[in-house]
């Protein structure tokens, strides 16, 4: 087992464990070497397990750090990924598919890969309906997140956020605060060229996991943080929910952490 670096700071909101470090790269360092750790230990109990990964720049130093670590046997390890444009050609730099290849698809061996596949000739609802029966058989054992500017998780945005939905992948529209989002990332260089839609596993199929390591760098995601660990459970905030999730653990930088430390 690695140890975990210290954390700057340690708070505990709702059954959310949050661990502040003083920088991106620090964060993204502990987050891996916890996740490495959360790995090991689920693989002395099951022959295998089920990982859904998000795709957004503020996993990079998250990412980069976890494919470093020796110790993991990936080979016991399917993966998962949870959204996807819709609309994009299958070649486009920005489909969340490529991101993950380049960061970690296609830098370990995992036992399986199981996309979104948007990009494939199937409708969006076969492509649901594909993803969900795949999660029926492999149920998620952890699910690796992140929360954007608006306070969602994958692509559950306020609008269309639903801490009861039935289903477990489904097509949302995208708000327009999520969309400029991808703006200020540097994914897409105007808002009009960012998809209206999206495929995304749902705020339900998220919270099933066993457990939920969360990683959020960042002054723009300040805000958000702020309302997810202190604001009403609500979906006006989607992650406001993770507070009720039985083993989640967030990870901070000093930026996105700064509207929470406030006065401590």
């Amino acid at each position: 087992m690695y140890s975990v670096p210290k954390a700057a700071a340690e708070l505990q909101k709702g059954n959310a464990k949050v661990l502040v470090y003083e920088n991106r790269l620090a964060m993204g360092q502990a987050a891996a070497r916890f996740l490495l750790n959360l790995i090991q230990k689920m693989l002395l109990k099951e022959k295998s397990i089920n990982m859904a990964f998000a795709a957004a720049p503020s996993q990079n130093e998250f990412l980069d750090a976890l494919v470093s670590l020796p110790g993991i046997e990936w080979n016991r390890i399917r993966a998962f990924h949870l959204d996807e444009y819709l609309g994009l050609p299958f070649e486009a730099p920005q489909r969340f598919s490529r991101y993950l290849d380049e960061k970690i698809f296609s830098r370990v061996q995992f036992m399986e890969v199981h996309y979104v596949d948007s990009g494939s000739k199937r409708t969006p609802e076969e492509i649901c309906a594909h993803y969900r029966s795949l999660l029926d058989t492999y149920p998620l054992h952890i699910a690796c997140i992140g929360i954007g500017e608006n306070g969602h998780i994958a692509f559950n945005d306020p609008p269309v956020a639903d801490f009861q939905d039935p289903c477990k992948v489904k097509v949302v529209r995208l708000d327009e605060t999520c969309r400029r989002q991808q703006v200020h990332d540097g994914c897409f260089a105007t808002l009009e060229e960012v998809p209206t839609h999206a495929i995304t596993l749902t705020i339900p199929a998220i919270m099933k996991a066993e457990a939920i390591v969360c990683v959020v760098p960042g002054k723009r995601k300040a805000a958000a943080v702020k309302k997810a660990l202190e604001g009403p459970i609500t979906t006006e905030c989607p992650a406001s929910i993770l507070r009720k999730h039985p083993n989640v653990t967030i990870f901070l930088d000093l930026e996105s952490a700064s509207l929470i430390l406030t006065g401590r």
